[in-house]
């Protein structure tokens, strides 16, 4: 997968100006609940802790909608009502177009977004993918978290490599318009366990994109994206995701 950014066009990550084309399966009006439940029990905890009431948001997954401009006529993502965590099932098979699901951050949390938290497995690695290498550039499982600067946008592709060397960056994009990094986050097996990520995202900008100053600008954070691939090696790849959460 040559990556949202492809030939660095300046539209390629523009959420509000994106035709979101929304879910349609009829399971999505039985999922609200689980969501419900979950940012209860979010919010108890926090209360517990004594922090301040509305610092987490679950990133809902029923208003997850397909990236029509990144995305191909197949859309190979499902809902799964696991009740203790439901979760988004993404099955890519060869020679589908690759698909993209994006979330839009609320214009109220763009500036005081602070950290961005979830859950993934692998279940099928796509065969010799590693992001590192051109023509290979297949990823079981990738988040994508995006900013907008006044001109530019910035993305970190975060991804579950199936051979790529854990922790690499990799096919770093920049141009005055946009700038994007990858980074192998999780690597090969075992598949069908949940790992955890928890991301600093004002750490991470400034890291990748501001040369580590600790004190420098962070543009706003204005989105999030997930996909599942398998394109540049032809072979089959699955994933799931879970648990989003947004920290204000």
């Amino acid at each position: 997968m040559k990556g949202l950014l492809g030939s660095l066009r300046l539209d390629a990550w523009m959420f509000a100006a994106l035709r979101l084309e929304p879910w349609t399966f009829a399971a999505l009006r039985l999922v609200p609940w689980a969501f419900a439940a979950l940012a209860a029990a979010m919010a108890v905890t926090g209360a517990a802790r004594g922090d301040a009431p509305s610092t987490e948001e679950n990133l809902n997954v029923v208003q997850w909608s397909v990236m029509r401009r990144q995305s191909g006529p197949v859309n190979y993502y499902q809902p799964v009502l696991d009740p203790p965590m439901p979760f988004v099932r993404a099955q890519y098979r060869p020679p589908d177009a690759t698909t993209v699901l994006g979330f839009q951050i609320l214009d109220s949390d763009r500036k005081t977004a602070a950290r961005l938290r979830w859950q993934w497995r692998a279940q099928t690695l796509p065969h010799g993918g590693d992001e590192c290498v051109a023509g290979r550039r297949d990823s079981a499982a990738v988040v994508y978290a995006t900013w907008k600067g006044l001109v530019r946008w910035y993305t970190l592709k975060y991804v579950w490599s199936a051979v790529g060397a854990l922790g690499a960056l990799c096919d770093p994009k920049r141009s005055p318009f946009l700038a994007q990094d990858t980074i192998i986050l999780e690597s090969g097996g075992p598949t069908g366990v949940w790992r955890h990520e928890d991301i600093d995202l004002k750490a991470e900008f400034r890291r990748h994109f501001d040369d580590g100053d600790p004190h420098g600008d962070v543009a706003d954070f204005v989105g999030v994206a997930i996909m599942t691939d398998g394109d540049d090696t032809k072979s089959e790849s699955a994933a799931d995701y879970a648990d989003f959460v947004l920290v204000r």
